[in-house]
């Protein structure tokens, strides 16, 4: 199983993705958590590039295909061998992150970015995608502090540094992905208690076929 994890900042993906993964285990079944970018040796590289936040300059085209090489890379390296080893898999978002901050965040072609992910991960697509529905204004006050108490203001905090309506394009955007696929987006709703919120997301996962 290829499951993906996508949602606003300070949606609290990292948290549910440990929890999903522990849940799974307990199922008898070994997972691989990850995330985009940085899942490998280049991601962790263009991570350092895409996230910093003195780098205001980027284009947006240049960034999206920054995005795109990790994926690829990330996908031959580390995904797909993982799941053809019969591992489950969590990733820290995938191409619907791209579609939704690129495109409904940015003003990027939502069409073509479309095709750009199918290209980029060799039209590899999740079984599950768990959307952590979160407002914007709640998920940046999450995010920023905890920015402000890891001192990552400057290493991770580009996209916390934008501002409100930009995230609200973004959500915007998660959404409109999910109402065009609602057979591969479980929407739980991110607001409250980690272990509430693992609570819905453990319906959608064991609602799975995993026999």
């Amino acid at each position: 199983m290829f499951i993906t994890f996508e949602g606003v900042e300070g949606s609290g993906k990292s948290t549910q993705i440990a929890l999903a993964k522990d849940w799974i285990e307990t199922q008898g079944r070994e997972a691989l958590a990850t995330r985009q970018p940085g899942g490998c040796a280049l991601g962790l590289e263009l991570r350092r590039i895409l996230l910093d936040a003195r780098n205001t300059h980027l284009d947006p085209t240049a960034e999206l295909f920054m995005y795109l090489a990790d994926r690829a890379q990330h996908v031959a390296q580390v995904v797909r061998p993982a799941l053809e080893a019969g591992k489950a898999v969590l990733c820290d978002r995938f191409h619907d992150s791209t579609v939704a901050y690129q495109g409904f965040g940015r003003g990027l072609d939502v069409e073509s970015l479309l095709g750009l992910g199918r290209l980029a991960a060799a039209g590899l697509a999740p079984d599950l995608t768990v959307l952590l529905d979160l407002d914007p204004e709640q998920g940046l006050s999450r995010a920023r502090g905890r920015n402000h108490a890891a001192g990552a203001s400057q290493s991770e905090g580009r996209f916390e540094a934008l501002d409100l309506p930009f995230h609200q394009r973004v959500r915007q955007g998660f959404l409109e992905l999910a109402r065009r696929e609602p057979a591969r987006f479980a929407v739980v709703d991110a607001s409250g208690d980690p272990v509430a919120v693992f609570a819905r997301v453990r319906q959608a996962l064991a609602a799975l076929p995993w026999a």
